[in-house]
């Protein structure tokens, strides 16, 4: 071979190894402009992508500068596609989409389910609820992974990289999809057999701000949780309390009204064992009414793969 042709071929061989890389960049900068249009943030896409901000602005940018066209319009809060970034957009996602529905149907035609499924939801939920229903998965499905993840701030599904969510109630944000998965639920104001030979028992809840109550701090906001009650007519009322102790989660709470420090606030389930011994009473039951219990909330958009399939299956309340 004369060294014209070797040169022809190596020649032949960097265009192509170019070519392969540029397509490789295209395709990744473009999974990433379609993630920051779809969240509306470059903030949640850096989340769902698993990569930093700057690192995702970078890309956009470069992304743009090869196309020599503006794609994303950036204000202090929020981002939107352009024109041109919607033209493109309408041409990109639908081609997305059937990548992706034909990697999750080949993964699904696999002998058993498998793959991660997080959740987010509050200790209680996890411990009662949730772990209950899913060890029983984990022992079937050896490929299946899950991963709960405690949380009381309803933390955003996507910055939290999270397939779900466990709320209260089926009153969920838009373009979720709930699943009702615990029976009904009821809080209960509960106190120590000393507490109340000590201090009494508040008849109405109003009488609440004459006692020691056990706070909880909400992780979304801060806040403390306001108590919630409501009159046999069904008015609703609101009772913001106060005491020496206060946590971020419902265990300790409990603890401290068993150990006598307070009234609490807690979900009767979490109670009924101490409840039984007779280390915990109840006060205002009449202001204390069921209300629906655990829904699961995950993204419409979401095509479930195997593992979350068995997962919801597993979680979902019968009956």
């Amino acid at each position: 071979m004369s060294l014209t042709h070797i040169s022809q071929r190596d020649s032949a061989i960097d265009t192509q190894a170019r070519a392969a890389l540029m397509l490789r960049e295209n395709i990744t900068d473009l999974i990433a402009l379609a993630a920051v249009a779809e969240e509306r943030s470059f903030t949640r896409a850096a989340a769902r992508l698993n990569v930093s901000q700057s690192a995702l602005s970078h890309t956009i940018k470069s992304l743009e500068a090869r196309l020599g066209l503006r794609l994303l319009t950036r204000t202090t809060r929020s981002v939107a596609p352009t024109l041109e970034g919607e033209d493109l957009l309408a041409t990109l996602n639908p081609c997305f989409e059937k990548i992706e529905a034909r990697l999750l149907a080949l993964n699904e035609a696999r002998d058993e389910p498998t793959g991660t499924v997080r959740i987010a939801a509050t200790d209680y939920a996890i411990d009662t609820l949730l772990w209950p229903k899913l060890a029983p998965v984990l022992r079937a499905y050896p490929s299946v992974r899950i991963e709960l993840v405690n949380d009381y701030g309803y933390t955003d599904l996507a910055a939290s990289q999270c397939d779900a969510g466990v709320r209260y109630g089926d009153q969920v944000s838009e373009g979720m999809i709930a699943a009702r998965i615990g029976p009904d639920e009821r809080m209960i104001c509960i106190g120590s057999p000393d507490y109340f030979e000590s201090r009494g028992r508040p008849e109405t809840p109003q009488d609440l701000s004459e006692h020691a109550c056990i706070n909880l701090r909400l992780s979304n906001h801060g806040g403390l949780y306001a108590w919630e009650f409501e009159e046999p007519d069904g008015t609703e009322i609101t009772v913001k309390v106060s005491g020496q102790a206060c946590f971020n989660t419902i265990g300790p709470v409990m603890q401290a009204a068993v150990d006598g420090i307070g009234l609490a606030l807690v979900p009767e389930r979490l109670a009924a064992k101490s409840l039984a011994a007779g280390a915990l009473e109840t006060c205002l039951e009449t202001f204390c009414p069921a209300f629906p219990g655990f829904y699961l909330y995950y993204p419409s958009r979401l095509r479930p793969s195997s593992a979350f399939q068995v997962v919801l299956d597993a979680l979902r309340e019968r009956g």
